[in-house]
């Protein structure tokens, strides 16, 4: 892919972090649509030709695209008549430095001019405000290894439908969800990980003792749920903004930090402010300061005014907007009193509760002379949804719970109504590891950007944090399934454990009310792997909807098709946003032994525990399922027998992708990867080819180790030898066979064992797209039969020079809701909607806005397409049978 430089030149680089944000403040609070809520361009069709194979760019074409946005915006927004405020020509930018080297990356940026806003030495980690013409310069510091540029990520979608209508199903659905469910339901799935029997087995390991964080949209503080632990004690210990008002996209959009300058001091009992000229009642004090930025609350921005006392950070908020702050409650941060204040009058006649909760921040840190309150106002469900999953304690009032009700929370508010910015994401990710004594943490948002090799200053700083702190991190894979290649960032980290969404019989019954003939299966959203370097993601699944937590001053949903209404409170949601919290939640019943039984848990221990575990479904692809489910008894086995293994094998192996010439080493990567096109390097059907993966020992003795090579999911495309003998520190080249005897992906898991020992040492992803050819002239027609909630991959390869790519789906059955999606050669979809959509389905909507029966892709890069049909849960029919044709035109 070409990566042009930036030409933006700016001659204010000397200007600070600080002083470009303070300036930014003293000119007024910013309008929130200066930048669009999702600041990423649309993904162009890549430049994979021989010479854009040059490796390393520190940015890369995602990042220097948000830039090419952001620019573009600026001269916009300055140019426009009568504009009443600039978008700042700067950019946010994480960057990660050599380890060791944080110093000097730091003297590097200040020679430029630069001053850092947050470094954290122990990670590599440098955060700092920009200007556009200095990206360039930054990036080319020596111990930089790594630079993302903050941008605002979106929440996906998790209600299915998006609809809180429910229709009967006739008296023939699910029954509802009570306070008589017991802890084994299919509502919420943790059964299938196997916890609740081994809860039951032993009782105190309920994740007592553990306390989880929880990187989301912020966590109800008054849910009934989420109030206590098994053994009573307070579950949210405490309630904090991730977001900071330095970082250009959060001092835009997070409209719940109140900047107080020196202007904004005032004096009781009685004053008139200098912004509206208005006057308020106040306690009689001489170090007040007013706050009187609109606050985004679930109906929209209003202004909530805000006092603080300089001398003791006490808060008020004037909440019934009288302006009188001394009919207020004095408000302090929810971790030393746990107060929560409220914002309207509940109406007791309806279930909603139309009070909105809230709790308060202060800051002093932010901005020299600057005070700076946050009214912790939670606008999404979300984050709430995830809390009750990790760790909820008597749904409904009875006995079903989440994962660990014995844990407690802490929740780290990086998001709002608008999104999540990277940088908040990565402060508060840090945050919580180092500050708030949490034992392990989830995050269930990424990015999905096209290079997803691991490397990314984000990914590279959470690796560092899990060592550093102890603490392991948890991460969704991301929905944009059902392709290869697709799985996200910074899910991607080689540390963190990538969590994809699986999905039981029982669950698509109860949650859905829609039948399927497997017994367990994966999302068709889930995204799969392997990484762009054939990197092991995700590394394993967990279920992937749960009927949980939600506020209850916010809209609840139900499927319709179940025929039941949830209480308020409750939501069914789907993603693996649901499926990380499972399995974080998991690790603190894991964790919560350990501690009990003091038995070592480190995140090696643990990954390598959960990994050596997890069981396998022959019915689903590696790449869509990593080592497989989740399973806490088999993974305490492992924990409480001391038979763990660290990462003490390293595997290095050759791929071939439309963009592995961008790799860290060239077309080199840490699994078999081969997705490109026959005759450029790619694999034809019934061509056998060896594939040389250096194995090399880095831990034990200096002898030589006979190792175990074994293979699983293998459809009989992969053959390798069956022992290796591995030296110390000596690579050992094993050649791996590959023979696809038909067009698709084929993949299947390497594993690597030592025999004298139980866990597993390594695992490696071989994946291989053997595809048809497309020739012009020629039609590509394929029949077959996609199960409900089912999916039917195919791989065409796209000749060089073609102007379009017409696809046609039709021989469907009467009532069939099937549609097909398309993921071009860099594993990105090739649609104008998102994967989890609704659109496309022919049956359903009328195609949501998209043509079910025919889409041309005009100009398509060259390489191997994956076409997937897909049957929607709703169609009548189990078995849905289809016709897909390609062709093209050059």
């Amino acid at each position: 892919m070409s990566r042009p430089r930036s030409t933006a030149t700016n001659h204010r680089a000397g200007r600070s972090a600080v002083a470009i944000a303070t300036a930014l403040l003293a000119a007024g609070s910013l309008a929130l649509t200066a930048l669009p809520a999702q600041a990423t361009p649309a993904a162009a069709e890549p430049d994979v030709s021989a010479a854009a194979t040059q490796s390393a760019d520190k940015l890369g074409s995602h990042d220097r695209a948000l830039l090419a946005t952001y620019r573009k915006q600026h001269l916009a927004r300055t140019t426009m008549k009568n504009a009443d405020r600039a978008v700042p020509d700067f950019a946010t930018l994480l960057i990660a430095v050599r380890d060791g080297r944080t110093a000097e990356a730091e003297r590097a940026l200040a020679a430029l001019g630069i001053e850092s806003a947050r470094t954290e030495s122990a990670v590599g980690y440098i955060k700092a405000n920009v200007p556009f013409g200095m990206v360039d310069r930054v990036a080319a510091i020596e111990d930089v290894v790594a630079v993302d540029v903050d941008e605002l990520l979106r929440i996906d979608e998790v209600r299915p439908d998006g609809s809180d209508a429910v229709t009967a199903a006739g008296g023939q659905g699910p029954e509802a969800p009570s306070a008589r469910t017991p802890d084994s339901n299919a509502y919420m799935p943790t059964r299938e990980t196997g916890s609740v029997q081994f809860k039951e087995g032993n009782p105190s390991y309920d994740g007592r003792g553990i306390t989880i964080g929880i990187m989301d949209t912020g966590v109800d503080p008054t849910h009934s749920a989420l109030a206590t632990t098994t053994t009573g004690e307070r579950k949210l210990l405490d309630t904090v903004a991730g977001t900071d008002p330095r970082n250009l996209i959060d001092l835009l959009f997070d409209a719940t930090w109140q900047n107080l300058s020196a202007t904004a001091k005032v004096s009781g009992p009685v004053f008139t402010d200098q912004v509206r000229g208005e006057t308020w009642k106040a306690p009689d004090s001489a170090d007040l300061r007013i706050g009187l930025r609109p606050i985004q609350l679930p109906q929209g921005a209003t202004v909530v005014p805000t006092l603080v006392r300089e001398s003791d950070s006490a808060v008020w908020v004037d909440t019934d907007l009288d302006h009188d702050f001394t009919d207020e409650e004095l408000l302090r941060p929810y971790k030393d009193k746990q107060q929560i204040a409220h914002f309207g009058t509940d109406d007791p006649s309806t279930p909603v509760n139309e009070r909105i909760p809230f709790t308060v921040q202060v800051r002093n840190d932010f901005f020299p002379g600057t005070v700076s309150v946050n009214v912790n106002v939670i606008t999404e469900a979300h984050g709430t949804h995830v809390a009750g999953i990790t760790a909820a304690n008597g749904m409904f009032g009875g006995r079903a719970d989440g994962q660990a009700p014995g844990a407690k929370l802490v929740s780290m508010r990086a998001c709002h109504s608008f999104g999540c910015s990277s940088a908040a994401l990565t402060d508060g990710m840090i945050d919580l590891a180092t500050k708030h004594g949490v034992d392990v943490i989830n995050m269930s948002i990424g990015s999905s950007p096209e290079f997803n090799d691991g490397q990314s200053a984000r990914a590279l700083v959470y690796n560092r944090l899990i060592d550093e702190s102890g603490v392991q991190l948890f991460i969704s894979a991301g929905n944009s399934g059902a392709g290869a290649n697709t799985v996200g960032d910074p899910t991607a980290a080689d540390k963190v454990v990538s969590v994809g969404a699986s999905v039981s019989r029982a669950t698509w019954w109860a949650n859905y009310g829609s039948q399927v003939r497997d017994e367990l299966g994966v999302f068709p959203f889930s995204s799969r792997g392997p990484r762009e370097d054939g990197g092991f993601k995700p590394d394993l699944t967990a279920p992937g909807a749960a009927v949980s937590t939600v506020p209850d001053w916010l809209p609840n949903s139900s499927v319709p098709e179940t025929g039941y209404t949830l209480p308020v409170g409750y939501s069914m949601m789907n993603g693996t946003s649901m499926a990380s919290p499972q399995a974080a939640g998991a690790a603190a019943l894991l964790l919560s032994a350990a501690k009990q039984r003091d038995v070592s848990a480190t995140p090696a221990e643990l990954r390598s525990a959960l990994y050596s575990s997890a069981r396998y479904n022959d019915e689903v692809p590696a790449v869509a399922q990593g080592r497989g489910g989740l399973d806490v008894p088999g993974a305490w086995k492992f924990l409480s027998g001391g038979d763990t293994a660290v990462e003490a094998v390293s595997v290095v192996a050759p791929v071939c992708t439309p963009l592995s010439g961008r790799l860290l080493t060239p077309h080199t990567g840490s699994g078999v990867f081969n997705s490109c096109a026959p005759g450029s390097g790619g694999q034809g059907i019934g061509e056998s080819r060896t594939y040389d993966v250096t194995v090399r020992r880095t831990s034990g003795p200096d002898r030589k180790i006979p190792y175990l090579l074994s293979l699983t999911g293998n459809d009989g495309t992969f053959s390798t030898p069956r022992t290796v003998l591995l030296g110390l520190d000596e690579p050992t080249v094993v050649g791996v066979t590959a023979e696809p005897a038909t067009q698709g992906v084929h993949s299947a898991v390497l594993t690597i064992d030592n025999p004298a020992t139980e866990a597993v040492e390594q695992a490696a992803m071989l994946a291989v797209e053997a595809a048809t050819p497309l020739a012009e002239g020629s039609t590509y027609e394929v029949t077959g039969v996609a199960e409900r909630n089912g999916t039917v991959h195919y791989t065409v390869a796209v000749p060089a020079g073609t102007t379009a790519l017409t696809v046609k789906l039709d021989g469907l059955a009467d009532g069939s809701q099937t549609r097909w999606w398309a993921f071009r050669p860099t594993g990105v979809s090739g649609e104008s909607a998102a994967p989890g959509s609704l659109s496309c389905y022919s049956g359903y909507l009328d195609g949501n806005g998209c043509d079910p029966s025919t889409r041309t892709y005009k100009a398509p890069a060259a390489g191997v397409w994956e076409l997937v049909v897909e049957s929607r849960r709703t169609s009548p029919l189990l078995d849905n049978p289809y016709r897909l044709t390609a062709t093209v035109t050059r």
